[in-house]
C-alpha cells in the first residue's frame, strides 16, 4: 500500500505543480485511479497527504480541490521567503567556505547556460533555482530553519511563478543570484540579505501581476 500511495501523491502532485490540474479544479479520484493504474484507496489517501500540506482542499459533499492563491495568499506566502530566506542569506554569508562559494558559482554558471535558449526549459530552470536556494539554506548551518524553508520552496506557487516570468524576469533573476554569491563571497551578511529579499520581492510582483491577469480574464 505504502508504494501505491506513494506513486499517487506524485502523480497529482506532479499535476498540480505542472498546472497540469488548474488550480480550483475538481480532482475525482476514481478518475485519477483509472489513469494512475491503481485503485481509489492510495488516490485517496494522497490526497489527504496532499490537505496536510495545503496544496488541496476538501469540500463536504462535492470532493477535492485543487487549492487556489489568493492575493492574501501569495503575499503572506512571500513575506515569509523574504523573512527567512533573508536570514538564511545572512548566515550563509557568515558561516561560507571557499568550497561552498565555487558550488554557489557553478549553479549559477548552470542556472545562465539554462537561460541561453529563446524558450528557456522552464522546469529545469525551476529545478536548477531549487538547488541553488537549497544550497544556501544547507550553508547557513541552522537546520530547523533549513527544514521550514524546505517546506517553502516545494510549495507550488514558486513553479506557477516560473510559468509567468518573461525571458527578461528569468534573466534578471539569474543576475539577482549572480549578485547574491557576490554578497556572500565578500562575507557582507546586510548585502547577502538586502540581495534576497531584492530576489524575493520580484517573483512577489511576478505573481501577482499573473494573478491580476488571471481574475481579469474570469
Amino acid at each position: 500500500m505504502g508504494e501505491a500511495v506513494d506513486k499517487a501523491y506524485r502523480t497529482i502532485r506532479e499535476g498540480i505543480v505542472s498546472g497540469r490540474l488548474a488550480q480550483g479544479s475538481h480532482i475525482k479520484a476514481q478518475v485519477l485511479a483509472a489513469a494512475s493504474g491503481l485503485s481509489r484507496t492510495p488516490v485517496r489517501e494522497a490526497l489527504r497527504r496532499l490537505h496536510s500540506e495545503g496544496l488541496i482542499h476538501f469540500i463536504p459533499n462535492r470532493g477535492a480541490y485543487v487549492a487556489s492563491w489568493s492575493q492574501e495568499d501569495v503575499e503572506q506566502y512571500f513575506d515569509l521567503c523574504v523573512l527567512l530566506e533573508g536570514f538564511a542569506a545572512e548566515l550563509a554569508a557568515k558561516r561560507v567556505t571557499e568550497a561552498e562559494i565555487e558550488d554557489l558559482r557553478r549553479m549559477v554558471e548552470e542556472m545562465n547556460a539554462l537561460m541561453a535558449p529563446a524558450s528557456p526549459d522552464v522546469p529545469a530552470v525551476k529545478e536548477a533555482n531549487d538547488r541553488f536556494h537549497r544550497k544556501i539554506m544547507a550553508i547557513c548551518g541552522n537546520v530547523r530553519l533549513e527544514r521550514f524553508l524546505s517546506s517553502l520552496i516545494e510549495a507550488d506557487l514558486v513553479f506557477s511563478t516560473f510559468q509567468h516570468y518573461s525571458l527578461d524576469e528569468l534573466r534578471r533573476a539569474a543576475m539577482q543570484h549572480e549578485e547574491l554569491v557576490a554578497a556572500i563571497a565578500a562575507r557582507d551578511q546586510v548585502w547577502a540579505r538586502s540581495v534576497m529579499g531584492t530576489h524575493l520581492l520580484s517573483a512577489r510582483h511576478t505573481m501577482l501581476r499573473a494573478l491580476r491577469e488571471d481574475q481579469s480574464r474570469s
